[in-house]
């Protein structure tokens, strides 16, 4: 099944993808009507920051948040956030999600805001 494959997938990610203190983990979660990511240190269990289509700060100017503009805007939006805590480099795990479509529009506008991965 199609679910099958993506678990499969997301285990294969997370045996590598581990977020640290100076490399923490961004951790993409799609849905049909939004996108979010967070910023986490694994060693210690912690979220340093986060954003989604459905903050407050997206919510009004998106519309919809289930398509690639809004997914960029996700991006620039946690790079931001996440340059403001002192956060330059992450390792990207796409959560069992194919690197296309929405994910790669989110990873390719926080690199263009100037986070590493």
């Amino acid at each position: 099944m199609k679910k099958d494959r993506m678990v499969r997938r997301k285990r294969r990610v997370r045996k590598r993808v581990f977020g640290t203190a100076e490399r923490p983990r961004l951790s993409v979660h799609r849905s049909l009507q939004h996108i979010s990511a967070q910023i986490i240190d694994d060693d210690r269990g912690v979220t340093l920051c986060q954003a989604s289509t459905a903050d407050k700060e997206l919510r009004g100017s998106l519309g919809y948040g289930g398509n690639c503009k809004a997914a960029g805007a996700v991006g620039t939006l946690l790079a931001t956030r996440a340059k403001t805590k002192g956060i330059e480099a992450v390792a990207f795990d796409r959560n069992g999600r194919k690197f296309h479509g929405r994910v790669k529009a989110l990873a390719e506008a926080a690199r263009e805001a100037g986070l590493k991965f």
